[in-house]
């Protein structure tokens, strides 16, 4: 059986990836997971901590997305499942990005959210392939197209 490359995309603020992982790894399943960095700040600052202060929020901003941007594009391509979670508490316009970018490369979306988000959601929900609402859904998925099995 051959391993398979999950990348894990989104909301930072709660335990879903952990939540993933355990699940998977209690089923043996052979998943290799990858995430952006999810440390806030360190996301926030890589740019100009790396490459240079700037005195304008555009270009400090700018330097951090495009280093970001090194890590999240080469694991997105290198994945064969991209799963993305949008929280209720902030607009997280990068998992959107990251789900359009999954998507127009062919990767397997599965998008997750509270059902309170499927109007603004609509057209990353089209773009999935399986729309969950919690991490068992995901890791159920996830046996079912490693595995076959319900």
């Amino acid at each position: 059986m051959s391993n398979w490359n999950v990348y894990l995309s989104g909301e930072i603020h709660t335990d879903w990836r952990d939540q993933i992982v355990e699940g998977v790894k209690a089923l043996g399943l052979p998943v290799t997971f990858s995430a952006p960095v999810t440390a806030h700040a360190a996301s926030d600052d890589c740019g100009a901590s790396i490459l240079g202060g700037e005195d304008k929020k555009f270009w400090y901003d700018h330097k951090g997305a495009k280093v970001n941007a090194i890590r999240t594009r080469t694991l997105i391509e290198k994945a064969d499942v991209v799963v993305v979670r949008f929280g209720d508490k902030y607009k997280q316009w990068n998992a959107a990005f990251d789900a359009g970018y999954a998507s127009a490369l062919g990767k397997s979306l599965v998008v997750m959210h509270d059902p309170s988000l499927t109007h603004p959601l609509k057209e990353v929900d089209a773009a999935a392939l399986a729309v969950t609402e919690t991490p068992a859904q995901v890791v159920d998925i996830l046996q079912y197209v490693i595995l076959g099995k319900l």
